[in-house]
């Protein structure tokens, strides 16, 4: 029996000759290079030349492969996050770009400051270290974001207990006689931990020399990249830039997907707030860098190994051994 009409020439016509590809077959598979795999391709060519010719598919991979190398050097010893970098090819009115993102969620670990017995000032000087230079770089929340998210779920963003027992009453119907059961703003702040506090950090020529080079480490990283210009910062965030670039985060969580305050305190505030975006995601961008040339790549990379340098120093700040001082 016959075979039925194919839309390509049969195989025994093919052998040795030109091929003619079916329309069924996607043009990609024979595509000219998309603007970021050239603006890419252009920085590859340049910092790891190769004579070798590749094929239009082979070149995509060859590209893909050197940038992703490149970008895993960089990271590959960074734990305290897990990071991914994607190159977004842009459009007719907008640039390509490299975005950073983290798809890590849930409170970081902060090993020996939540669970050790070290002096309360040790830890509360690294906390707060931590707190204040960690969102530089990663999508993170602290306690007072916490809080001031909270202050407009629970008491329509009043922050001290008259105004908060007022809220909860005309806005959420509370009996007044039943207020002593509601959660207030000095009871939640009255969870904290102490480490948690600024007021308990210890100066720094009372802590031990090796917790004060540590958190030198760690600041004069951060000054490193306090000094970048936004021009090639890896880790700049604008958020009307992402809403172009990646209009789906729209419907996303503003919230980011990690935090510094201890679930174990704060387990309810945490699942109240982060509820939507367990359901929907959350705003995990740590950094998009518009890309109009490939002349810019080489800042992005420099920006890219400064912040691992200064994540690198957090991490060792988080692994410190009280019990050898």
């Amino acid at each position: 029996m016959p075979r039925p009409d194919c839309g390509s020439r049969r195989s025994a016509d093919l052998a040795g000759r030109a091929v003619a590809l079916s329309g069924d077959i996607p043009t990609i598979f024979d595509a000219p290079l998309a603007r970021h795999h050239r603006l890419v391709g252009s920085w590859v060519a340049a910092s790891a030349p190769t004579a070798t010719t590749f094929t239009r598919p082979l070149v995509r991979r060859h590209i893909e492969r050197v940038f992703g190398a490149a970008v895993r050097d960089i990271l590959q010893p960074v734990d305290l996050a897990d990071l991914r970098v994607t190159v977004l090819g842009g459009g007719e009115v907008l640039p390509s770009a490299l975005v950073v993102t983290c798809d890590s969620v849930g409170q970081l670990d902060l090993g020996w400051i939540e669970d050790s017995e070290a002096p309360l000032p040790w830890r509360a000087a690294a906390y707060v270290a931590i707190e204040e230079m960690l969102g530089r770089v990663l999508p993170v929340f602290g306690y007072q974001d916490l809080f001031d998210e909270i202050a407009c779920y629970y008491w329509d963003g009043a922050t001290d207990d008259d105004a908060a027992r007022a809220a909860l009453i005309a806005c959420h119907g509370a009996d007044e006689d039943d207020l002593e059961h509601k959660a207030l703003p000095s009871t939640m702040n009255a969870r904290r931990p102490g480490w948690m506090i600024a007021t308990n950090v210890s100066p720094s020529a009372d802590l031990p020399v090796a917790l004060r080079q540590l958190l030198d480490r760690v600041r004069q990283s951060h000054d490193s990249l306090a000094d970048m210009s936004p021009d090639c910062d890896a880790w700049h965030v604008d958020f009307e830039i992402v809403r172009d670039h990646l209009p789906g985060l729209e419907e996303c969580s503003h919230l980011p997907p990690l935090t510094l305050v201890p679930v174990e305190q704060f387990a309810c505030e945490v699942d109240d707030v982060g509820r939507h975006g367990m359901e929907t995601g959350f705003m995990d961008v740590a950094g998009l860098y518009p890309l109009p040339d490939a002349d810019r790549i080489d800042g992005w990379f420099a920006s890219l190994r400064l912040s691992a340098r200064f994540l690198c120093a957090v991490q060792d700040l988080l692994r410190f051994d009280p019990s050898n001082t």
